[in-house]
């Protein structure tokens, strides 16, 4: 899709400048037909629709639309930890545990947990110091 948007780029480039030349022939003074200036119009209206169309396809084409199905699945797969049902706002650095915003009203306590932001994106790795000692 990408070559045929050059294609039309390029095109409509070329149809815009056969428009732009043939408006001094629109213009002379001794002209008193106007058709010739309005299909100057015409053609130059035309090339900046083929471009407009080449940039639109250019960009659909780099912009890689996701797939709705593929995104409903990713967002699936990162659940709260204590209840496995909504996506988890909150970690929990003493247990361990991601939290969703209404398992963390029962797991809070100010005395012995630190809360993070949760950022998982999936399954958690172990950290690298839990990989250093074999843990």
């Amino acid at each position: 899709m990408a070559k045929i948007a050059t294609w039309l780029i390029g095109i409509g480039c070329m149809v815009a400048l056969f428009g732009l030349t043939m408006i001094p022939a629109a213009l002379k003074p001794d002209n008193n037909d106007k058709s010739i200036l309005s299909l100057c119009v015409l053609t130059i209206s035309f090339a900046m629709m083929l471009t407009a169309g080449g940039l639109y396809l250019k960009a659909r084409s780099h912009a890689g639309v996701s797939n709705p199905e593929s995104a409903a699945k990713r967002r699936g797969k990162s659940n709260c930890d204590s209840c496995g049902k909504l996506e988890p706002v909150i970690l929990c650095r003493v247990h361990q545990l991601h939290l969703c915003s209404d398992c963390l009203a029962t797991h809070y306590d100010f005395r012995s947990c630190a809360y993070v932001p949760s950022t998982r994106r999936g399954a958690t790795r172990p950290s690298t110091l839990a990989q250093a000692s074999g843990i």
